[in-house]
């Protein structure tokens, strides 16, 4: 008998193996109850499959450039410069790209807002 620190028994444990069978053979959910799968994405839910969203990207739109910013920044960054911005974003792990791009903004130009900063990047400095 084995005794370990398992939370399920050996007969829980087989009912679950064959509950997920059908899932992991066919490839798609198996359930007849339609509210048990996951919902499907959203034509307007952000690509974040894609990789990052970087200024001068075919798909980086004023939207997703304004959306990523803003997800990585927040309110509590502005008002600021390029220099103090570049430095927020390389402290939150947001991408090289989006950092750079962010960093060779003109150094005197002060931004309010997201949208600001966004507009700017967008339209290529």
């Amino acid at each position: 008998m084995q005794r370990g620190s398992d939370r399920l028994s050996v007969h829980r444990d087989d009912e679950m193996k064959h509950e997920l069978q059908g899932l992991l053979r066919s490839g798609h959910p198996t359930r007849s109850e339609e509210w048990h799968d996951p919902e499907p994405s959203a034509e307007d839910d952000p690509e974040v499959w894609g990789g990052p969203v970087v200024p001068g990207n075919a798909r980086a739109s004023l939207a997703t450039v304004r959306l990523e910013l803003a997800r990585i920044l927040g309110r509590s960054s502005f008002p600021a410069g390029p220099e103090e911005l570049a430095r927020t974003l390389r402290r939150k792990n947001a991408p090289d790209a989006l950092v750079e791009a962010v960093r060779q903004l003109p150094h005197r130009e002060r931004y309010a807002t997201v949208q600001q900063l966004a507009e700017t990047l967008v339209r290529g400095g």
